[in-house]
């Protein structure tokens, strides 16, 4: 019996630890600077207003690496850094919103899911946008890293 519970805790131990996620990918990322992010948006605003309905985006300048693009989701709201992971920084990297897309304008623009983060055309792009926490309050929204 005790044979039995030494083989499950060894395995269940294996399980816990390959089942942990590896999120390194953003944060060994050579073209983004590791800044710091808090600001809140107030959805009361004007700027932020579109934020209110589902499908929208607004980008947020001044903040993080090249700006932040928030989105509504119609069941959460996301934060990404606008700038283009899979490029070095220039005027060209930072993206623009374009519905639930976020595009860089350089002569081959990269395309990125403001869902998911992910390259959208593009093949063989390494780096996923970089995600910020939002956290939602009377109306006011929280995007902290």
């Amino acid at each position: 019996m005790q044979k039995y519970t030494y083989y499950l805790l060894i395995i269940s131990s294996l399980l816990m630890f390959s089942s942990c996620s590896d999120d390194d990918n953003n944060f060994n990322n050579p073209f983004l600077a590791n800044v710091s992010v808090n600001f809140t948006a107030d959805l009361s605003l004007p700027q932020y207003n579109p934020l209110n309905f589902a499908g929208n985006a607004v980008y947020q300048p001044n903040v993080g690496n090249a700006g932040v693009i928030i989105v509504n989701t119609g069941s959460q709201f996301l934060a990404w850094d606008a700038a283009d992971p899979n490029l070095p920084p220039e005027p060209c990297t930072t993206l623009q919103v374009d519905g639930l897309e976020a595009v860089s304008t350089c002569d081959e623009p990269n395309r990125y899911s403001l869902v998911t983060g992910q390259p959208t055309e593009t093949e063989g792009l390494e780096y996923t946008l970089l995600n910020y926490r939002v956290t939602e309050g009377n109306g006011v929204l929280q995007v902290t890293n």
